[in-house]
Formats: structure tokens, C-alpha cells, sequence
């Protein structure tokens, strides 16, 4: 059967389909989640706070990757590369499945600010994607290597009863791991230094702001 050819309407409504089911949910995963078989224990209220603001940072995070990887598929060079970018988006629907249902367990919300992370997420991810495929690879590489750095941050900062939350970040502190290492042996060539300091920059940025909001 010959593949169907898209037009530029196509696209644009496909994204916009997207974006609804991203942001208003329920994210269906394929797999089930890691916390499934850790047992559920009654926090303290603090701590149960503070998982839920994490758990939501981490929500936000997967919402801005869906929206990476979508951008870069679209203003892909090569056929082959925009695939790769497509099956990277379907992979990380799990994380984010995952992380929204342990948000709702812990009584938490998603951020109020996921539209504007997805969009520009979405808008950065075009702009590396018509830089070309290389620097697009290169940049999910970086973006892959960023956020591990930051969920081993909160295995450092999840209470250490909180076993379901835990297994979440750990099972996908190894696949972002995996992601990135696979962008890399596509040919993803190394970020400048500013560049890279400019994405840890926003980075921060996104965490406070859905740590709280």
C-alpha cells in the first residue's frame, strides 16, 4: 500500500489534534507503569506536597518533550530523521501517562502554564529542525543528557517512601538515557557552549514555574 502523501492542512490539523490530546488528557500509556508493583504507602502531608509539586515539574517536562520532538519531525530534512523524531514522541507518551496518573494519586494538578511550554517547545523544535538534522540530533542528545541530570536531582529530592513516584523517574532517567544516546549514534553533533548554557537557562525556567504554578 503506498503511503499517504500529507498536505500542509493535513500537518497543521494533525498538530492541532495533538496539542488537545497532550494538554487536556487523559495521556494513554502502552506500558505499564512503573509504580504498578511498588505498593502505595500514606505520606506525610508535606511530603506528599512536595512529590506532587516534583511529579508535576516532571509532567510539565514530558508535555515540553511531546512538543520537541513533534516540531523537529516537521521541519525534518530527512525522512528517516523525522520518523526517528515521530517514534521518540510515541515512546515518551508513557512518561507522560505515567506522570500524570502519579500527579492525580497525589492529589496534585498539572501546571497552568503547559500551553506556553508546549508551544514554545514546539517553536524551538522547528527552529533546530530546519538548522538541520545533525544540530536537530545534537540538540535532542543535550536535551536527553540535561534531563537525566534533573531527575537524578529529584531521586534526590522525592521522600524515600514515596516508592511510586521513584520507580517513575527512575524507569525514565533510563530511557532518557537511551534517547539520548540514540540521537547521538544518528549523527547528532555537538551544541556550542552558549547554546547549551541558553537551554540549562530555560530549563530552569520551566521548573520553577510549574514547581509552583
Amino acid at each position: 500500500m503506498a503511503n499517504r502523501s500529507y498536505s500542509p492542512s493535513d500537518r497543521i490539523i494533525g498538530e492541532i489534534d495533538k496539542i488537545i490530546k497532550i494538554l487536556h488528557g487523559p495521556a494513554q500509556a502502552a506500558r505499564q507503569s512503573p509504580a504498578a508493583s511498588s505498593g502505595r504507602l500514606e505520606l506525610p502531608e508535606f511530603e506528599r506536597r512536595e512529590s506532587a509539586r516534583l511529579m508535576r515539574v516532571n509532567h510539565s517536562g514530558e508535555v515540553a518533550a511531546q512538543a520537541l520532538y513533534r516540531g523537529q519531525a516537521l521541519t525534518a530534512r530527512e525522512d528517516s530523521v523525522a520518523a526517528a523524531m515521530r517514534a521518540a514522541a510515541d515512546e515518551e507518551l508513557d512518561h507522560l501517562a505515567w506522570c500524570e496518573q502519579r500527579l492525580a494519586e497525589l492529589g496534585g494538578r498539572k501546571s497552568l502554564l503547559n500551553p506556553l511550554w508546549y508551544l514554545g517547545s514546539f517553536a524551538i523544535g522547528a527552529v533546530a529542525g530546519a538548522l538541520g538534522d545533525r544540530t536537530s540530533l545534537g540538540f535532542i542528545a543535550e536535551t536527553e543528557k540535561q534531563v537525566e541530570a534533573h531527575l537524578h536531582g529529584h531521586m534526590e529530592r522525592l521522600p524515600p517512601a514515596d516508592r511510586a513516584s521513584r520507580a517513575i523517574v527512575e524507569q525514565m532517567t533510563r530511557e532518557e538515557a537511551a534517547h539520548g544516546a540514540r540521537a547521538a549514534s544518528l549523527g547528532g553533533q555537538a551544541l556550542p557552549f552558549p547554546l547549551r548554557s541558553a537551554m540549562r537557562l530555560t530549563s530552569r525556567l520551566m521548573t520553577h514555574g510549574s514547581y509552583w504554578v
